[in-house]
């Protein structure tokens, strides 16, 4: 039997602490799985340092874009790549360790589990998940974030936005990447969203998030407002 193919996308803005490490963990974690690391065009090298790994590593490659900006877009960039080149599961985690790599295959694994699910996310908030180094308030936000989540956009599941997880494309390609269209980080809500409105079976398997040790956060408390409206406006859709 032929293995299922998976790709494994990276987004990255200023990670060339962090990337190394990550591509090297992914790689010993699912040997079978390609790597994608979609880079906003970073000035502290991240890109050359992935580029130098793929030159002796078919399995790993870098896409730099110097006209779009933002997590949304690089995502959908990453997926439709994996769309277009025939890959049975697109997998997606944070750029800077904040993810333990070893755990994607844990996600991987019930997708190809039964019963049958089209997405499997790596949640914080079910029974055994966990987030270590954050502050009290930066967890009291995240809580009310996935709560309202939750309520508003009716979906069925505790974590709404992590990235952690594992897509089955054909769900994907039913979807229509061009029905997503948010370019920040409220793009995750909005892809189980859309998953959620087709029919799409949904599962989450516990993770420990764990915060940053190098380099810094891209969110912002502007990012963080626009998402919370563009939440609100997909409820209303």
């Amino acid at each position: 039997m032929i293995p299922p193919r998976a790709l494994i996308g990276v987004c990255t803005l200023r990670e060339a602490e962090n990337i190394v490490e990550l591509v090297t963990r992914l790689r010993k974690t699912l040997p079978h799985a390609d790597i994608l690391v979609v880079d906003d065009d970073s000035s502290d090298n991240t890109a050359a340092l992935v580029a130098e790994i793929a030159e002796t590593d078919p399995q790993v490659r870098v896409i730099v874009r110097k006209i779009e900006r933002g997590l949304g877009s690089a995502i959908r960039h990453a997926m439709s790549v994996a769309i277009d080149e025939g890959y049975d599961f697109f997998l997606n985690l944070d750029g800077d360790l904040s993810h333990d790599p070893n755990e994607l295959k844990r996600l991987h694994d019930r997708a190809l589990a039964s019963p049958p699910v089209d997405v499997v996310i790596g949640s914080r908030y079910v029974q055994d998940g966990a987030i270590v180094g954050w502050p009290i308030h930066r967890k009291m936000m995240s809580r009310a974030v996935n709560r309202f989540a939750t309520m508003c956009l009716r979906l069925p599941v505790k974590d709404c936005s992590g990235a952690m997880r594992c897509y089955r494309t054909e769900a994907l390609v039913k979807m229509g990447m061009d029905n997503v269209n948010d370019d920040g980080y409220s793009v995750l809500e909005e892809l189980l969203v859309m998953l959620h409105r087709q029919g799409s079976e949904m599962a989450e398997v516990p993770i420990t998030f764990t915060d940053r040790r190098r380099g810094e956060s891209k969110l912002t408390f502007r990012e963080a407002l626009r998402s919370m409206f563009h939440m609100l406006a997909l409820a209303l859709r």
